[in-house]
Order: structure tokens, then sequence, then C-alpha cells
């Protein structure tokens, strides 16, 4: 039986994946207004990424006998000052959701609950991908600058991750 602190803690982290779906969303909304379209498709797959993230955790809690309950989400923002900002605001978004998983983590420590431990160990490592990604992208803009060529390439670089990525699974 999922004990009843984990249960909370993992349902307010499926709606924070939950969230991360709808806002790395409305991010690819916003680029292909922008005429980012690589981008566009980049953050198309962070979104079915989050909530592929939502779905781990809410089939977890009830396999081990606690009680998933569909999210209800608030509205993310969908205005952005610049690309860079995009990535600035989903390297902050990341930062948070391994807050949230640390958090949770050590809750389950505390309470010896083994079986959640070993679901979050992947999240954990999931997670240190997910900021070195945004990471290396924001390093990469720091290079580029404001340059239309460099933006150009990077948009292009983004859409082939996302499409090589999809020919994998």
């Amino acid at each position: 039986m999922l004990p009843e602190k984990i249960n909370q803690a993992l349902n307010e982290q499926i709606a924070k994946e939950a969230y991360a779906s709808a806002y790395y969303l409305a991010m690819a909304s916003w680029c292909e207004q922008n005429g980012f379209v690589g981008t566009a498709n980049f953050f198309y797959r962070q979104s079915d990424e989050e909530r592929e993230h939502m779905m781990k955790i809410f089939k977890y809690v009830n396999e081990a006998e606690g009680k998933a309950i569909s999210p209800g989400i608030e509205q993310p923002e969908h205005e952005f000052d610049s690309y860079t900002s995009l990535f600035e605001k989903a390297l902050e978004h990341e930062r948070k959701v391994t807050d949230s998983i640390h958090q949770i983590t050590a809750l389950a420590t505390d309470l010896k609950d083994y079986r959640t431990l070993n679901l979050l160990r992947w999240f954990v490592d999931e997670q240190l991908e997910e900021e070195n990604q945004m990471q290396i992208i924001l390093d990469k803009l720091k290079l580029i600058k404001d340059d239309g060529v460099g933006l150009y390439m990077l948009d292009s670089e983004l859409g082939q991750r996302s499409e090589t990525t999809e020919a994998n699974e």
C-alpha cells in the first residue's frame, strides 16, 4: 500500500508534469507563430515527454494501491519576450521540477518507501538530462546572440533532434 504522504506528493507531481506538458505546448505555439518551426517541433516533443512522465507516475500510483487523481491545471503563459527567454524559462521550469522530484525522493527515503524510490531514480536521472539539454541550448544562444543565420541553424538542429528522437522510438 502506498503511504498517504507519498500518494499526495505523487498526485501533486502528476499535476506538475501535466502543467509542464501544457507549458511546452504553449512554447511550441509561440515558436510556430514566430517562424521557428524546428524549435516548435522540439517543444511539441517535450510536451509529449512530459505527458509520458505524468502517465508513468499516474499508473505507478494506481499499481501501488494508491489513488491517482487526474489533474486540473492552470493556464501557462503563452507570450515570451524572445527566443532566448523561451529557453531561460524552460530551464527555470525544469529546475523547479527537479526540486520537486528531490523533495519526493527525500520523503520516500524518510518513509523507507523503496518501491517509490525505485521509480524516482529514473526521474532524478531524467531531470539531469532535461536541465542539461536546456543549458546546452542556452550556451549555444550565448554564442549566437542575435545572429539570424545562427538562430536559423539552431532552429534547424532542434527540429532534426526531435525527428531523430521520434525515429528512435
